[in-house]
């Protein structure tokens, strides 16, 4: 694994020095809730592993990361049953990047949603951390 960063949420939030609410945690990837959600159930997926991008990204993170999001959709679609899936990955500030260590956004849509990757307020820290246990119980359970 790549050394982590300290000025990295991410890298403090696998090193357990930031907090998250947390659905998914395995040996190379780490499953929380976004913490300002676009819509009820905006997960992301990140490797442990510090890498600023896709472009940096260990290929063994990466499998590791698109194979977890499969189990991470259905549990998804089980406890809120959207109409889809959006499953989004940024690379570089121009794409719109914020947080740079490379993370997969699954955020569930329903018609008429509004597309966008980054919510604008705060969730509400009870409701993720309900939608983490049901994300998680449904994982486990599949």
């Amino acid at each position: 694994m790549s050394e982590a960063k300290t000025d990295c949420i991410f890298c403090q939030i696998v090193a357990g020095d930031a907090p998250a609410h947390v659905v998914w945690e395995d040996e190379r990837t780490l499953t929380f809730m976004d913490i300002a959600p676009v819509v009820d159930g905006h997960t992301l997926i990140i490797p442990k592993a510090h890498c600023d991008d896709l472009f940096a990204a260990d290929p063994v993170d990466l499998r590791a990361v698109v194979s977890l999001s499969h189990r991470v959709a259905h549990a998804i679609g089980h406890v809120l049953h959207p109409d889809g899936l959006g499953v989004f990955q940024l690379n570089g500030s121009a794409a719109g990047q914020t947080v740079f260590h490379y993370h997969m956004h699954l955020i569930p849509r329903n018609h008429g949603d509004p597309l966008r990757m980054h919510g604008r307020k705060p969730g509400d820290p009870a409701r993720l951390a309900e939608l983490a246990k049901e994300l998680r119980e449904a994982m486990e359970i599949a």
